[in-house]
């Protein structure tokens, strides 16, 4: 199989990283962390790169490109620990441009495909434990259209999102809303998150709210893998970067007269993250190749990705802070910040432990067909 990048996202890759290094330094991400965790200056310039427009239809003002496209923008604005949530524009793209009548389409699109609008997926409840079938939000008809009750959680820069796509109860099914966050009956208390990044907890009261699909699990699901593919691609750019941070710490930290990258058992470890980074970069070119398979093989897929991508992470994070020592988790030096942010990515749309169970269990059904 052919892995190049073709030149096109090669300058793709070329233009994002450039903003990284010269638009958001470690000082400017420190700065937008005190400030909440959400910089709509910052999420302009993205937009003013094309990136939410990335895979959105040309119809819609969209640049209609795909699954990998969106991987190299995520991977290189996780070098950059960005905290503004590009995820959320794939995810909210890919659920209306599939799902959300064309009178929808019409009136949200633009506005994401310009960065006007911030849509984020509000789908998390407490009692759900990252499974997508449990949904206490409920939904009823409500004159023309239907309203909306319940709670969600951890949901992206929620107190500051323009509109959710909310995961609720209709008939007894799952279905998916839109629903906007100045509407009445909705309230929204925000909270910065372990890595910096703004979330927030998110009630809903009778709360006016847009019907997108009746059909809504398996656009949930598709809406979550997603974000997983974009996390999983975030996580490669995290890792690369702690990866060469630790590197240039080893080659300029000195013991006994000379560099302690010149110690073997340390070289070895160094090969180790590298090991396991070359590793998840696979997978995550993998899960985003996935994107577009049957869902069974989709879901799959991004359950077997977010396993590795999860092992590695908490490998080359804990690496990074023993080879740095003591300053390795002090808030004054960066690779503390990249050692927050694999933590959190490790957790994002459900931890390891979580996807080995939705691998195991996928296999004793494959074992049951053929028992």
């Amino acid at each position: 199989m052919d892995f190049d990048f073709s030149d096109d996202q090669a300058q793709l890759r070329d233009a994002v990283r450039k903003w990284v290094d010269r638009g958001y330094g470690f000082e400017r991400r420190r700065a937008i962390v005190a400030a909440g965790g959400f910089a709509r200056a910052a999420w302009n310039e993205l937009a003013a790169l094309g990136l939410m427009a990335l895979t959105l239809p040309e119809a819609h003002g969209g640049m209609g490109q795909g699954a990998i496209d969106a991987m190299v923008v995520a991977e290189e604005l996780g070098r950059g620990i960005v905290l503004e949530p590009i995820a959320q524009a794939f995810i909210a793209g890919s659920v209306l441009s599939k799902h959300a009548p064309a009178a929808v389409q019409s009136a949200w699109l633009p506005r994401v495909a310009s960065g006007e609008a911030l849509l984020v997926l509000a789908q998390q409840e407490r009692r759900a434990r990252y499974r997508l079938d449990v949904c206490d939000t409920q939904a009823s008809a409500s004159g023309a259209g239907h309203a909306l009750s319940g709670a969600k959680s951890l949901v992206a820069a929620g107190d500051l999102a323009d509109a959710f796509i909310v995961a609720a109860r209709l008939d007894g099914r799952i279905a998916l809303f839109l629903v906007q966050r100045a509407a009445a009956g909705v309230s929204a208390q925000g909270y910065a998150t372990q890595d910096g990044s703004r979330a927030a907890e998110v009630r809903f009261s009778d709360a006016p709210a847009t019907l997108l699909t009746r059909d809504g699990l398996a656009a949930l699901e598709q809406a979550v893998d997603t974000g997983i593919a974009a996390a999983c691609a975030e996580a490669v750019g995290v890792m690369d970067r702690t990866l060469a941070l630790t590197i240039e710490y080893l080659r300029q930290r000195q013991q006994f007269g000379v560099p302690i990258a010149s110690f073997q058992a340390l070289r070895h470890r160094v090969a180790d993250m590298k090991m396991q980074l070359e590793l998840a970069r696979s997978m995550s070119y993998y899960a985003s190749l996935k994107l577009d398979a049957p869902a069974a093989q989709r879901r799959a897929a991004m359950a077997r990705a977010k396993v590795q991508l999860g092992q590695s992470m908490r490998f080359v994070g804990q690496q990074a802070v023993q080879l740095h020592g003591g300053i390795g988790v002090a808030d004054e030096y960066i690779v503390s910040h990249y050692f927050k942010k694999l933590t959190q990515l490790e957790m994002v749309f459900g931890d390891t432990q979580h996807h080995l169970g939705e691998l195991s269990g996928r296999m004793q059904e494959t074992a049951g067909v053929f028992a």
